[in-house]
Order: structure tokens, then C-alpha cells, then sequence
């Protein structure tokens, strides 16, 4: 299916140049996200990146606008898109085999390209409540996130390695979207979001008439976690994407990241054009968006899971970036 798609589209792009020179044009296809969330943006910030040097790799890159990593995945497995944008623990359970894809079984034809930007797993929490940090949380009103729900689990992980449970709490379990207004309403004491920053639905929960600080997620209980689940990692929101915030300073906890991944099949030299404007370009990259201002080389090679496709390494090797990388990801 995906080569009919493509040879439609060479010959389309060759009937339209008409006279000119032909050359072989090669079009790739990013899978995001939703238009209002963060994976769209990036898909388009990295396909620009390659479209300004198409003189230089004769590459055209769309971006596509999706479910989200579930779909992104499998849809790069089975050939229909080239890349996609995927949470870091989605690529982990693909990779191994687990939760959507037990049945299935391991993908091991999934390769990892780089990580970007975290997805912080944040704790919002009215200034009345008391809360200051996790273990604050036991008899509060505590949104966790809806069923079916990656925040879900990443709250109940939290919680978990902080010696609480579920029913330690009066826990909510509705969208994210809503959760800022049932704190400002005083229907809430808190609650988890995990998201990139900066994220407009925090903007909400700090600006209201309820002050609130946004929670530190730190400290011994939770460098274990990081060491029970490699898809977790450290990250940092800046206090100045929240000004309205009581917070003083940026707040440190952990996340998930925001990774592309793409098929062990996708030809070596379309990765390797595409890590190399990214990382070739980095300050420029780092402008396209506020959240990847906290962004830094060898941390978008960290919270991989599924091994390093070779036309990325072959860039990393050349710039002297795959020490960075886990010695276990680097044999495609």
C-alpha cells in the first residue's frame, strides 16, 4: 500500500516539474499527534528542518496529524508512515512486548532516532492544601487522570514509589482538561498532568483566583523509580513558563519523553538527513518551540528503549555523540 502511495506521489511531483530536470525525490511522513498538542508541532519543526535542505538530500517531508504513539507505532511497523512521535514508555512496551502489544509480542523491527522534549509529570496543588511534596498527598482530593490514560499510570507510579496508594487518597479519575477547573471551582486539593511545557491547561490552573504551586516530584523514593523503569527520566519545568505559580524557582521531577522513532526497513540515509539537521542545527531547533528550550544534546540520546537505527548512529559516530548512548542500543 504505502509503495503504491509513493509512486503516485514521484510521478504526480515529476508531471508537475514538467521540463525540469528530474531527480529522485524521496517523500517521508511523520505521524504527531493531535493539532493542539506538542508532537504536531515537532513533527513540523523537524520536516522543515529537511525541507530547507532539500537541494542538499532531495527529501520532502510531511507531517501527518495522528491518535497519538499507539497508532504512530504500528503505523510505522506496517510501513505506513516513516516516522513518528511516540512517548518514551510506549517505545519501551513496544520494544518488549508488553501492554498493547502482549499479544503481538516483541516489535523488534522499531528503532529509536533521538528523544526531544520531556513530558513532565506535573503536580499542581491549591496553596490551602498543605501539599509541598508527594508524600503530602495522602486524604486529598487528587485528580490521577481518566481511564486508559498514560497520566494515569504515571500518577499511580509516583504514588507507588512514594509508599502511597490509590485509596490513601480521595482520588479523582477525570480528563486533564478538567482538572483545572474543578481546583479553581474547590472541587480539588491537586492533580497530575503529564504534559510538555510550557501547556495552556497548566496556564489555567496557575492564573485562577485558588493559588497553587506546582510540586517538586524528588528524592530518594523516586531515583529508585528511575531506576525500576528506564523510560522514566529527570526533567525540569521552567518557573517562568508559570509566573502566576507561587513557585520561586524551576521545579525538578521526572517525565517521560517525547521520542521519533521510525522502521529498521526506513532506508539509512533519509535518518541519517534527518538526524543531522536536527542536531547540526541545534540553537535553531531549540527556537521553533518554548519547550524545547530546556533541551540538550545528550539528553535527546537518553530514555531510549529500542535500538539506535543505524543511519542515526552513523551520525552520532561522526560527531562524536554516541558515548552518550547506551552501549546496549548501538547494534542494529
Amino acid at each position: 500500500m504505502k509503495k503504491i502511495r509513493l509512486f503516485t506521489i514521484f510521478v504526480a511531483a515529476s508531471l508537475v516539474l514538467g521540463g525540469c530536470k528530474a531527480r529522485n525525490v524521496r517523500f517521508v511522513t511523520i505521524g504527531t499527534g493531535g493539532v493542539t498538542g506538542l508532537y504536531y508541532p515537532t513533527g513540523g519543526a523537524i520536516s522543515k528542518m529537511v525541507n530547507d535542505r532539500f537541494d542538499q538530500y532531495g527529501i520532502k517531508a510531511t507531517v501527518e496529524s495522528t491518535s497519538g504513539s499507539v497508532f504512530n507505532i504500528n503505523a510505522v511497523l506496517s510501513g505506513d508512515l516513516d516516522f513518528g512521535v511516540v512517548q518514551s514508555d510506549r517505545q519501551f512496551q513496544a520494544y518488549n512486548g508488553l501492554a498493547e502489544w502482549s499479544e503481538a509480542g516483541k516489535q523488534t523491527e522499531l528503532r529509536s532516532v533521538f528523544s526531544i522534549h520531556p513530558e513532565s509529570i506535573t503536580l499542581i496543588a491549591a496553596k490551602g492544601s498543605g501539599i509541598r511534596q508527594v508524600k503530602d498527598l495522602r486524604g486529598k482530593r487528587i485528580n490521577l487522570g481518566n481511564p486508559g490514560s498514560g497520566q494515569l499510570q504515571n500518577s499511580r507510579d509516583v504514588l507507588g514509589a512514594t509508599g502511597l496508594t490509590e485509596q490513601d487518597l480521595s482520588a479523582e479519575y477525570v480528563k486533564a482538561v478538567e482538572a483545572p477547573g474543578l481546583l479553581q471551582d474547590e472541587r480539588l486539593d491537586g492533580f497530575f498532568y503529564t504534559v510538555g511545557h510550557p501547556n495552556g491547561n497548566i496556564k489555567e490552573a496557575t492564573s485562577g483566583r485558588i493559588k497553587v504551586f506546582i510540586v517538586s516530584i524528588t528524592g530518594e523514593d523516586v531515583n529508585k523509580m528511575l531506576q525500576e523503569y528506564p523510560y522514566y527520566t529527570k526533567s525540569v519545568i521552567p518557573q517562568s513558563f508559570y509566573p502566576y505559580a507561587l513557585n520561586t524557582e524551576d521545579i525538578d521531577t521526572i517525565g517521560v519523553k517525547a521520542t521519533l522513532v521510525t522502521s529498521e526497513k526506513v532506508d539509512g540515509d533519509i535518518v541519517y538527513a534527518i538526524t543531522r539537521e536536527v542536531f547540526e542545527n541545534f540553537e535553531d531547533f531549540k527556537l521553533l518551540h518554548p519547550a524545547y528550550q530546556v533541551l540538550k544534546k545528550q539528553e535527546m540520546l537518553r530514555g531510549l528503549s529500542a535500538p539506535v537505527h543505524r543511519g542515526a548512529l552513523r551520525y552520532y559516530k561522526e560527531a562524536g555523540l554516541d558515548k552518550h548512548i547506551e552501549s546496549k542500543l548501538t547494534t542494529d
